[in-house]
């Protein structure tokens, strides 16, 4: 015979809730309880076993090696020397008398030496910019190094050349003057 289960009530399931009974532990408590146990634990074993720092040794002083890689060169120094002559700012000439010029000399007045042209190339624009005659040569200091040197000039006398040197200082640009034999 067929029964009807839908229709019969049922008492229902009896669930015991963890908050109404009073003897459990929250498992949060049981973790602060075991780190401060923990604690404390580790704090008792290095107070009995304390750590000692070892002892610096004192080694041998080491014997001086001479160094085997070479000191690097710079042979700009002996490159300026060479083709640097120093000319005084204050040789002023009079306007009736020319300045005697030395046949086959130029001057030309050095502002910058940049490794990279895209810095050559602004400051040669800024000198542009106060009516100079600005350049840029390319110089090999060593094999495959390049430098570009933005010059002011040729100046074949002394007059050109002093008043190109005071427009640079009082625009405040540090100039060197080169004296060199005129290339043909």
């Amino acid at each position: 015979m067929s029964r009807d289960f839908a229709k019969k009530g049922r008492a229902p399931a009896k669930r015991s809730s963890g908050n109404s009974s009073g003897g459990q532990t929250p498992a949060w408590l049981w973790f602060i309880a075991g780190l401060v146990m923990g604690a404390f634990a580790a704090s008792y074993y290095f107070i009995k076993h304390p750590v000692e720092a070892p002892a610096p040794k004192e080694d041998p002083k080491p014997k001086v090696v001479e160094n085997k890689t070479p000191k690097p060169r710079f042979d700009f120094y002996k490159l300026l020397q060479e083709s640097e002559t120093i000319v005084p700012a204050s040789e002023a000439t009079g306007e009736d008398k020319p300045a005697p010029q030395e046949a086959g000399i130029e001057y030309l007045i050095q502002v910058g030496s940049f490794p990279k042209a895209e810095d050559a190339d602004k400051l040669r624009a800024q000198l542009i910019l106060l009516n100079l005659d600005a350049g840029i040569e390319k110089v090999e200091i060593r094999k495959g190094e390049i430098w570009h040197r933005v010059v002011v000039g040729p100046f074949d006398n002394q007059n050109a050349l002093t008043s190109a040197r005071s427009q640079l200082v009082k625009n405040e640009y540090n100039a060197l003057v080169l004296k060199r034999a005129k290339a043909k």
